[in-house]
């Protein structure tokens, strides 16, 4: 079986690789499938982000609970996505680029994060911009650690 790169390099003199024009144009057919699923993914995890800012808005000056939630919540889920994709199931190529990638990362907002650490501080109140620096970070990576540990746990369990 020849996959497209060989038949690329079969129109060209034995021992020439393509040409770079040509080369170009084949790794953008074979990455234009995970720029699509990317963006889609993307497209609906920001509108489940901005839909969660609405059912619960951050006070000016106050402590940024939803962006906080919302980064702990999706850090939480790659953790028992990436366990399964990679421990569990055989998933699709496009699969973890449109939900890992995608869905989670337009989902987690760390650029907004990081803008109400700015906001934060401007506005006087640095201690909260501080706690809510070192709490995201926690919180994310208790979360991403603890839902990944669980559900190899849960996993191991049900093969026992």
């Amino acid at each position: 079986m020849t996959t497209p790169r060989d038949r690329t390099a079969e129109t060209t003199a034995p021992g020439v690789g393509p040409s770079p024009p040509a080369r170009r144009r084949e790794d953008a057919r074979r990455q234009a499938p995970v720029v699509a699923v990317v963006a889609i993914g993307g497209a609906i995890g920001a509108a489940a982000r901005y839909g969660a800012s609405l059912l619960w808005p951050a006070a000016a000056g106050g402590f940024p609970w939803t962006t906080l939630a919302v980064n702990t919540v999706g850090c939480a889920v790659i953790g028992v996505f990436m366990v399964i994709i990679t421990d569990v199931w055989a998933a699709h190529r496009l699969v973890r680029p449109f939900f890992g990638t995608g869905v989670l990362g337009g989902f987690t907002t760390f650029s907004t994060y990081a803008v109400d650490i700015q906001r934060l501080v401007a506005d006087g109140h640095a201690r909260t911009g501080l706690a809510y620096l070192a709490a995201t970070v926690l919180a994310a990576l208790a979360a991403v650690w603890c839902a990944a540990d669980g559900t190899r746990r849960l996993i191991s369990r049900r093969k026992k």
